[in-house]
């Protein structure tokens, strides 16, 4: 039986190098893609997910949650709530809570539908601005979950994991995914050409910047 990945695409940059991972690894007849819409500021990411899908061919869901949106208290979904605001244990306001556990669990249950054994995610911890549910831990303890949940075999592969963001770009020029880096956003705000002042546009420029690599977003 052929092996078929499942992978979380968000559109964004970390995402769209899994995608490449996944490509290399399983081959893009046997991927399928779900991005999800949770009431994000950058909404845009939505259709860049869609446009990276569709230039490799690859099946793509779209899926909505509105629950994040109703709970608000944070900066990704509240119009409301300031980036630079505290937050709960320190957390930055950016960390949207148990969105990678909901992403994960609904990527299984596809997944699951599909026959699907593999799930990519681009989660990582070296540089993960404190998200608890980035962490490997969290990740393999949602893996264990979902084979036991759903009495199926998951394997759950973070590519990412212990790369900084310099090796991602690294690893994005290894798998040939630069030129798709044009097609992707990070902006937290949403903005195009992105803001370049939120942590999400400084951690992807401090990335290229230190791998001495131009960004095609913002070239």
């Amino acid at each position: 039986m052929k092996e078929r990945a499942m992978i979380i695409l968000s559109g964004g940059q970390d995402s769209t190098t899994c995608l490449y991972w996944a490509m290399k690894r399983f081959h893009a007849e046997n991927i399928e893609a779900v991005t999800f819409d949770y009431g994000q500021r950058h909404k845009v990411e939505i259709t860049c997910a869609k446009r990276i899908a569709e230039q490799h061919s690859i099946p793509h869901h779209i899926i909505p949650i509105n629950s994040f949106e109703m709970l608000g208290q944070n900066s990704l979904t509240d119009k409301k709530v300031e980036f630079d605001a505290g937050y709960h244990r320190e957390l930055p306001r950016t960390f949207v809570p148990g969105r990678n556990l909901i992403f994960l669990t609904l990527a299984a249950s596809l997944a699951w539908q599909k026959k699907i054994n593999h799930l990519v995610i681009g989660t990582a911890q070296t540089d993960y601005s404190g998200y608890p549910d980035c962490r490997e831990s969290t990740i393999k303890a949602m893996e264990r979950t979902l084979n036991l949940g759903l009495d199926y075999y998951f394997k759950v592969h973070a590519p990412l994991m212990h790369l900084t963001k310099k090796e991602t770009v690294f690893l994005a020029m290894e798998l040939d995914a630069i030129d798709a880096m044009a097609l992707t956003h990070t902006c937290y705000r949403g903005e195009q050409p992105p803001c370049m002042d939120c942590e999400a546009c400084k951690l992807r420029a401090k990335g290229f910047k230190e791998a001495g690599i131009i960004d095609p977003l913002v070239n």
